[in-house]
């Protein structure tokens, strides 16, 4: 593809969950302060919603309502990877197709644009099972990457070093690297080291952010949604987070101690003794400002309606899940979060975050 003026920076990862769509939201805030028009596209995205009666990646979603950038939703998702779509590529399929889609995309994106930041799907090798790697996408794009990793000290440097490898083969320019998710406790210590780590490699250290464990948290709309219970009692608020999980299957009088702020309770329909152990602790801590998040009933058992009145009398949300309780909670427990554009207080935490710990006047001499 031909350069034009139009910057663009590719975010890329060592892995799932290291933090990409947080960078890519806090640089685009960020960012907006010093460029009027920013487009945002993700080339190959895994996870889609159905918008506008479009196959659209969810993290376009996101950056479009949150950041409100103007670009064709469909655009800023052109190639979206649905059930079967692997296999029926590698018997039947050709790259000829996705390439020309992702070019036509990214200059409708770009287009009268000063900045594009284009999001990658995991490390530089995804997509290289339907011949478009983060790193083939990041070339034919002109695109200077930004590698994520999170935590620690040894791990992250050596994942860095096998995806710069790739990097390097297509040929594309390392712009810097974000470490993302340092626990608080060990955070000078990594911090420190870790720059002067990717220094002998030759690499910059963008920024080092601190761990901010409300963003890992769902909320109880996500619980809801994600895993298809049925909502029984919306009382209290479906957007609070959940900040500890608790299985209820002990005695009352033993769980109580457990309880705490934003605890979400999972527990068998028919244990109406921890129903109502539950609602009485609100009403004991309420002046308190402590809150139960919500309860989650197991085997799909509703309690009786004066059970149900109680819990809606107390404010707390209640919902229904057909599973056993083992099952549903590692199903909560291994619930991946995604960042939602009405979460107001998430959106606060990642402009902060990146504002404070990414070298932004750095990044924009890369580019």
């Amino acid at each position: 593809m031909p350069k034009s003026k139009t910057r663009r920076i590719f975010i890329s990862a060592t892995g799932q969950n290291d933090g990409k769509t947080v960078v890519s939201l806090g640089l685009i805030y960020a960012l907006q302060e010093r460029f009027k028009r920013i487009g945002f596209i993700k080339p190959v995205g895994q996870r889609y919603l159905i918008e506008k009666n479009e196959k659209v990646d969810e993290d376009s979603v996101l950056i479009e309502k949150a950041c409100g950038i103007k670009c064709p939703i469909k655009d800023m998702s052109p190639v979206a990877i649905e059930k079967g779509f692997t296999r029926n590529y590698i018997l039947t399929g050709q790259s000829k197709g996705l390439v020309r889609r992702i070019k036509s995309s990214f200059k409708a994106v770009a287009k009268d644009k000063d900045l594009v930041i284009i999001e990658g799907t995991g490390h530089a090798g995804v997509g290289s099972v339907f011949d478009l790697s983060n790193a083939t996408v990041a070339k034919m794009l002109s695109s200077k990457v930004i590698i994520v990793s999170s935590g620690g000290i040894g791990r992250p440097i050596d994942e860095i070093m096998l995806n710069k490898a790739l990097f390097d083969k297509e040929g594309v320019q390392i712009a810097g690297v974000i470490i993302n998710k340092v626990k608080p406790e060990k955070y000078n210590q990594i911090n420190r080291i870790v720059r002067a780590g990717l220094k002998r490699k030759g690499l910059k250290t963008l920024g080092v952010i601190p761990y901010r464990e409300l963003l890992s948290e769902p909320t109880i709309r996500q619980v809801l949604e994600e895993l298809n219970f049925e909502l029984i009692v919306s009382g209290g608020s479906l957007e609070t987070s959940v900040d500890k999980i608790l299985v209820g299957a002990m005695a009352p009088h033993d769980a109580l101690k457990y309880f705490s702020d934003r605890s979400l309770i999972i527990t068998p329909g028919d244990r109406e003794d921890m129903i109502l152990a539950v609602t009485g602790f609100q009403a004991d801590k309420q002046n308190d400002g402590v809150r139960i998040a919500g309860i989650v009933l197991t085997g799909g058992i509703k309690p009786h309606k004066s059970v149900v009145d109680l819990v809606k009398k107390a404010k707390i949300p209640l919902l229904l899940a057909k599973g056993d309780t083992y099952s549903v909670a590692s199903k909560v427990h291994d619930l991946t979060v995604k960042i939602r554009a009405e979460d107001a207080g998430k959106m606060k935490i990642i402009r902060d975050l990146i504002e404070k710990y990414v070298d932004i006047k750095t990044l924009l001499r890369q580019l």
